[in-house]
C-alpha cells in the first residue's frame, strides 16, 4: 500500500480533525468539499450525520455502518451515504479515502501558523 497522499494533495489546507489517528486535506469548492483523508488502522469515526456524502476507498479497508446495515468496504469500493442518515467507521488497515461532502463547511481549515504570511 501506498503509505501517504502525494504532495500535490498534502500540500492542500489541512483540515481540522479531533479524531485520532485521522489526517485530511480539504479541496474547497463553492457548494462542497472534497478531504482526502489518511487514516490509522486503529481509527475510529463515531456515529454522527451531516448533509450528503460520497467517497471511494483508495487503500485499505473499513467497516462502514450507515444506519443499521454495516459492511466492509475494500480498495477500489465506493459508498453513498444520503443527507441525514447516521453513520460510523472502524478501519480493519491503514486507509486512505477520497469524500465528496455537499456541505462546503463540513471541516474547518486546520491553523497552521507557518502558512501565516505577516
Amino acid at each position: 500500500m501506498k503509505p501517504h497522499f502525494p504532495k500535490i494533495i498534502t500540500n492542500l489546507v489541512e483540515a481540522d480533525i479531533n479524531l485520532k489517528g485521522v489526517k485530511g486535506w480539504i479541496a474547497q469548492g463553492e457548494n462542497h468539499q472534497i478531504v482526502f483523508f489518511e487514516i490509522e488502522s486503529f481509527a475510529e469515526v463515531p456515529e454522527h450525520s451531516h448533509n450528503d456524502q460520497w467517497g471511494i476507498v483508495v487503500e485499505g479497508e473499513m467497516k462502514l455502518t450507515i444506519g443499521e446495515h454495516t459492511v466492509v468496504r475494500k480498495k477500489g469500493d465506493e459508498y453513498f451515504i444520503p443527507a441525514g442518515a447516521k453513520h460510523s467507521a472502524k478501519f480493519l488497515t491503514k486507509c486512505r479515502i477520497i469524500d465528496f461532502f455537499t456541505d462546503n463547511a463540513r471541516f474547518k481549515p486546520k491553523f497552521d501558523s507557518a502558512r501565516v504570511q505577516n
